[in-house]
């Protein structure tokens, strides 16, 4: 009975909202592999286990598997159609890295209302300004289904992970580390505070509107408590630039803050994330020429469920040159390759950059930094799980590995916290730059 009422729920979800014959309401292939090891989509873990408390650390759905093996520099070669160039630097770089393979689970879900929206942008949705911005889309995925061209499709792709879904108001209270290449690291401790207008329901969608409000405050250590950041995302950041403000406790005053974006060093990351890498990639795409490269079956960060447990503490998290690879999970996944080539003339550190985006979420779930001289240089992975009381599919963990220092940074860790807040209440007053100053008290 129970299985019956599954699939008839799941028939009626892709029949109401379907974008395509054979995908799921997100544009994914809902059939699984011929092999069976990437499965059928059934709609995604959407609903909190009976154990779970609203405000508590989730449950992991898959607790009960175990690895179907372990990738490391000896075996590294018996996977290697399996693995992007940067987890094969990152086991080359490091012999103490692994990549432990679990089954795959396709996870990723999404409420009726993003599912409804989704269809319906797929007709109305548009790029403008050269792929620099949307119009004639909200609160769901504008492009469900990718254009023809690669170089449109490429834009559209990175356009579905930064309008995915990711509440309409958040907090969450985080650290991130940035350890040195022994290990040794200072804990900075932020809370974040998120306000969507893009997921607001009847809010109306213009070039020059604010697609997020973003406030940072930075809580420790000591010599960096106080500093606050504010970030107005416009829609359009060719036509209209982001907007940003910072408030210093030792200044005493707001300030704009015209250089956070692109590759400027983001604040208190000791320079291994830029701007633009923040939720693995959210700036501005004017200054790349962009290619869809297809989808490919790759091991990818998947269903991070053992990271985000309650109570582990840095010092378990913390490894030299990595994060404690007995907590980490890769899975089989189909995802969409887009590669970026700096323009020339243009600047920016990293001259090309390859994503993987999930076909489940649009979600980034790695990505390839190469220097000037095209050397690989960076590499990135967000680790990911369904936030199923939303729902919505997102990173707790992200990681950046900075392959010539030896150093990453790892951001996130709110095991020692509370978890991401869904159910903050906040309005866009609270995101002025005049409301910065009594944010910023010590």
């Amino acid at each position: 009975m129970r299985l019956l009422l599954v699939l008839s729920l799941l028939s009626a979800m892709t029949t109401v909202h379907a974008v395509g014959p054979g995908l799921t309401p997100v544009g994914a292939e809902q059939a699984g592999t011929a092999d069976g090891r990437i499965p059928e989509w059934t709609g995604g873990v959407a609903t909190a286990p009976a154990e779970y408390r609203a405000g508590e650390f989730h449950p992991d759905p898959f607790a009960a598997d175990q690895p179907l093996f372990v990738i490391d520099a000896s075996n590294v070669a018996n996977y290697a159609g399996e693995l992007s160039d940067g987890h094969r630097a990152l086991l080359a770089r490091y012999p103490s890295f692994r990549m432990p393979v679990y089954p795959t689970h396709r996870s990723a879900a999404f409420g009726p209302r993003i599912l409804e929206m989704t269809a319906k942008n797929r007709d109305s949705a548009k790029l403008v300004s050269n792929g620099g911005g949307v119009i004639d889309a909200a609160e769901g995925f504008p492009f469900p289904i990718l254009d023809a061209d690669p170089g449109v499709a490429a834009r559209q792709a990175i356009w579905n992970h930064k309008l995915k879904f990711k509440g309409v108001t958040t907090a969450r209270q985080e650290n991130l580390v940035t350890p040195t290449p022994t290990g040794a690291f200072v804990p900075v401790r932020l809370r974040e505070e998120l306000l969507g207008n893009y997921w607001r329901e009847g809010f109306v969608v213009k070039q020059d509107a604010v697609l997020t409000y973003f406030m940072q405050i930075v809580q420790a250590p000591a010599r960096l408590a106080g500093d606050v950041l504010l970030v107005h995302e416009t829609l359009d950041q060719v036509k209209n630039p982001r907007q940003a403000w910072i408030y210093n406790p030792g200044q005493r005053r707001v300030r704009k803050a015209p250089n956070v974006g692109y590759d400027n060093p983001g604040a208190g990351t000791d320079g291994l994330r830029s701007y633009d890498m923040t939720d693995m990639f959210n700036g501005a795409l004017d200054r790349y020429d962009w290619n869809y490269g297809g989808k490919r079956a790759m091991l990818m960060p998947y269903n991070a469920y053992r990271m985000h447990r309650k109570g582990t503490t840095f010092e378990e998290f913390v490894r030299p040159g990595h994060l404690n690879t007995d907590l980490l999970r890769y899975e089989l996944h189909r995802v969409h390759v887009v590669t970026a080539e700096l323009k020339a003339g243009a600047r920016h550190q990293a001259r090309k950059r390859v994503f993987y985006l999930d076909e489940d979420s649009w979600q980034i779930l790695a990505i390839e930094h190469y220097d000037a001289g095209g050397k690989l240089w960076r590499v990135s992975e967000a680790h990911c799980i369904s936030y199923y009381e939303v729902p919505v599919f997102w990173s707790t963990i992200e990681v950046h590995h900075d392959l010539k220092s030896g150093r990453y940074i790892a951001s996130g860790l709110d095991n020692l916290e509370q978890p991401i807040d869904f159910g903050f209440r906040t309005t866009a007053e609270n995101f002025s730059p005049q409301a910065l100053r009594q944010r910023g008290t010590r």
